[in-house]
């Protein structure tokens, strides 16, 4: 998607695309793009984990940021992971939007002064209901739904967390297995643990692959194929809270 616009977003791509999404889908962009995009925006790619990223000075152009998911480590050294805490550091500091998801939620905690690692229970993988903090004020909650829910349903595929929020930050939702599954940093950070762009297949695809590659038993794979079957996630819940925090809007 590439038209001219006044709004214009960045996706910071930090997997590389499976080939089931890049048959399906025709990349992990195009997911994106999909799920949070709205007509006359314009959407560019970096893939940072191939060091792919935006000129420092060009940061300004940009009305918002999107953090992809990754198999890789949030809190590991290599080059890419560094440099993009630098730039997050940086477009902190500007106050930009930025959303980050799974991997993106937890590199955004990193690099702002929270801490990350291995989740101490394993594995999440399947659809959660993420709890919504009791009592969170509408103009603390991101996106203009009609109401806050006590509760919405995601995907999650992920074995490492966030363990401690940044200074300043606010934990807005959690869920059984995971203590921060949502927190904010003024309106211009958002980090969600879940995959608000992933559709079902997609994960289906994803348990295949781990289990091929011996990251997860074949039990523990069916289970949480079972658990895709016997629920939903709210998507359009999700895409909605995600657009409307990307756009600036509020309740």
């Amino acid at each position: 998607m590439k038209v001219t616009s006044e709004r214009r977003y960045a996706l910071f791509q930090a997997a590389r695309d499976s080939d089931y999404v890049k048959k399906v889908y025709g990349g992990y962009f195009n997911v994106f793009v999909t799920a949070f995009a709205e007509e006359g925006e314009t959407w560019d790619l970096f893939r940072v984990v191939e060091e792919e990223f935006p000129d420092m000075n060009e940061l300004h152009k940009y009305d918002g940021f999107v953090i992809s998911g990754s198999p890789s480590d949030a809190y590991g050294n290599d080059y890419w992971i560094r440099k993009l805490c630098f730039i997050l550091q940086t477009l902190d500091a500007m106050e930009k939007k930025v959303l980050g998801i799974c991997f993106g939620h937890q590199v955004l905690c990193r690099a702002l002064g929270g801490k990350v690692g291995k989740s101490y229970s394993g594995w999440d993988i399947g659809i959660r209901r993420v709890r919504i903090v009791k009592d969170l004020s509408a103009c603390r909650f991101p996106g203009d739904l009609t109401e806050i829910p006590s509760s919405l349903s995601i995907i999650e595929c992920h074995r490492d967390e966030v363990w401690e929020v940044p200074s300043g930050a606010e934990v807005i939702a959690f869920s059984d297995k995971t203590g921060v599954e949502m927190f904010t940093i003024g309106d211009h950070i958002l980090g969600i643990q879940g995959h608000p762009e992933y559709t079902k297949d997609i994960l289906h695809n994803l348990i295949d692959r781990l289990l091929n590659n011996n990251s997860i038993e074949s039990a523990f794979a069916e289970n949480a194929r079972f658990r895709l079957e016997i629920a939903e996630p709210d998507r359009k819940s999700w895409e909605k809270i995600c657009k409307n925090f990307l756009k600036g809007f509020h309740q």
